[in-house]
C-alpha cells in the first residue's frame, strides 16, 4: 500500500520546479520535491507521496496521523526506513 505522509519541513532548496525540502516523517529524514508547492515554508507541514509533497497540513493533524501510523506499523512500510534513524 502507498500512503501520502505528513512530515515537518525542515530545510529547503532551490527554485520553482527544481525546489527540494528535506522533511522530517517523525524521526526519519528524507529529501522530497516541493515542484507542486513550490511556496511551502521551513516549519510548515505537508503530505508526502512518492517524493512529491502534494499538500500542506496544520500540525495537530500531522502529529496525530503520524501517531496512528506508527501504531499500525505504516510508517515504516512507507518510508522504507526504521523509525529513528536519518
Amino acid at each position: 500500500m502507498c500512503l501520502g505522509v505528513p512530515g515537518r519541513v525542515m530545510e529547503t532548496a532551490g527554485l520553482d520546479l527544481d525546489r527540494t525540502a528535506r522533511v522530517d516523517f517523525g524521526g526519519v529524514v528524507k529529501d522530497v520535491s516541493l515542484a507542486y508547492l513550490p511556496e511551502v515554508e521551513v516549519g510548515e507541514y505537508v503530505i508526502v507521496h512518492v517524493g512529491f509533497a502534494i499538500s500542506r497540513l496544520d500540525e495537530q493533524a500531522a502529529l496525530e496521523t503520524l501517531r496512528l501510523f506508527e501504531q499500525m506499523g505504516t510508517l515504516r512500510e512507507n518510508l522504507g526506513e526504521e523509525v529513528g534513524r536519518a
